[in-house]
């Protein structure tokens, strides 16, 4: 069997969230059941492009609208990271130091046409195409409806929906640079009278899977306009959670870490990662450490953050350390917390992001969307309790300690929820045989792709070869 993935991101060539990361990881491990697993993404001007090699090994152009656009197909050239990558290379449209931007309509269009056509020189059809978010959600339709692509329609298609709240929309007005199809099923493209990728992704996909249980649910009932159509096409939709790359994320070998470790000798280690950290962050190394990773959105709770954090350090005898970006005034309040036990660095890094699962004592997500979350995966195998709002993967992963579980949670994000939260949580760190027990537990827990991949697997196998 021969999947190709289609992505904007991927880790390690191009990161913005856990899109990459799940792209990053999952061929890997389905090739370690036996099936051939490759990724197509864009190509974009970065570090990573600008440090590796890549051949050449298919040029043509594509036409988008009226215009026309010359474009390369680059694999990457001694690979290391599991699987084959391609990327596409179009000049004058992707070619950017960023990965998106307020306005990637053309952009993202003429990157699924791009990978379309060179797939149609294949003299091996794919199994399967499995399309990630909106930004490759025109290729189920494309597939099935354009009629250049009609040696494409009866290859099954599969949609993972990362983050439902981010659609592609685009008016009317620019259908012409979609390629030609009967225009009798332009209903398929709309939705809400806009034309959305996604929802299109949905209608036409042959399964559509989210990245977790919980969180399909959920979509039936807050999809940021789609319920009702993922209501409708239910009977192909399944949530599989993700997993993590358990080698890349192990903490016995992780070159980024100050001190290695592993369960036998999780506390020291531990200690030795929270040591550099209180150093580097002038924070007190003998109270409990919160810790923040993540982007500083709405969705994550950030906007609260600067509340969270006063109330919680007023509070309470403890540390808090953030790493993240995003909504510029909240930003610019967290700079203003005035407290010697919160410092925080504004922007990523991804060796100290390693450094912090490693290091802290609990991971704060207290987010109000989280389709699966991988943080608090991360936290898990590096020894630290997460502490989150039970929802979407957050819910299918985290089990409270009152429930005989290793994390702490919490119904809702307001001030005081995520306050008591953290309250709880001190007291839990006091308690150092309890505390010091599960740390070395929770390092076990395995939420490896492993299993997920084979769930995946199932799933092509159910569909490949059969008409829709």
């Amino acid at each position: 069997m021969n999947i190709v993935h289609i992505s904007a991101e991927c880790f390690p060539i191009a990161k913005v969230g856990g899109l990459a990361d799940v792209v990053g990881a999952l061929p890997k491990y389905q090739k370690e059941l036996g099936v051939e697993s490759s990724v197509i993404m864009p190509f974009y001007n970065n570090k990573f492009t600008n440090s590796n090699s890549f051949d050449i090994i298919y040029e043509n152009s594509i036409a988008l609208g009226h215009s026309y656009h010359n474009f390369k197909i680059l694999k990457l050239k001694d690979s290391l990271i599991g699987f084959d990558l391609f990327c596409v290379d179009i000049a004058d449209l992707i070619y950017k130091d960023y990965v998106y931007s307020y306005n990637d309509t053309e952009r993202f269009l003429a990157f699924q046409i791009a990978a379309l056509d060179w797939i149609m020189t294949f003299e091996y059809k794919p199994n399967i195409i499995h399309v990630h978010d909106h930004h490759t959600g025109l290729i189920p339709f494309m597939t099935k409806e354009c009629y250049q692509y009609t040696k494409l329609k009866d290859i099954p298609t599969v949609l993972t929906i990362h983050n439902a709240q981010y659609q592609g929309w685009f008016s009317h007005d620019n259908m012409h640079l979609i390629p030609p199809f009967d225009f009798s099923k332009v209903g398929l493209l709309d939705w809400s009278g806009e034309i959305n990728p996604l929802a299109a992704a949905i209608k036409c996909a042959w399964r559509v899977t989210t990245v977790s249980p919980s969180y399909m649910e959920e979509l039936k009932q807050k999809a940021n306009g789609l319920e009702s159509l993922l209501s409708n096409e239910s009977e192909k939709c399944v949530g599989i959670l993700n997993g993590i790359d358990w080698n890349v994320w192990n903490p016995e070998t992780d070159k980024t870490l100050v001190k290695n470790f592993n369960s036998d000798n999780v506390i020291s280690g531990k200690k030795g990662n929270k040591k550099y950290l209180c150093e580097k962050f002038n924070l007190d190394i003998s109270k409990p450490l919160f810790a923040f990773i993540g982007r500083l959105v709405g969705e994550k709770g950030a906007d609260l953050f600067p509340e969270i954090f006063e109330k919680a350090l007023e509070e309470n005898e403890i540390s808090i350390l953030l790493l993240g970006s995003g909504h510029k005034e909240t930003e610019e309040r967290l700079s203003k917390i005035n407290n010697k036990n919160y410092n925080s660095f504004i922007g990523y890094d991804e060796s100290l992001a390693h450094k912090i699962y490693a290091g802290t004592d609990f991971l704060l997500m207290p987010s109000r969307v989280e389709p699966c979350g991988l943080n608090q995966m991360y936290s898990l195998r590096y020894g630290t309790i997460p502490v989150v709002n039970s929802i979407g993967g957050l819910k299918d992963t985290i089990i409270d300690i009152d429930n005989e579980g290793f994390g702490i949670c919490h119904e809702g994000v307001t001030v005081t929820q995520v306050t008591e939260a953290i309250s709880r949580a001190v007291v839990y760190y006091k308690n150092k045989k309890v505390f010091k027990k599960n740390v070395k537990e929770v390092m076990k827990i395995n939420y490896s792709w492993g299993n997920s991949a084979k769930v995946y697997v199932d799933l092509y196998q159910s569909i490949s070869k059969k008409k829709k």
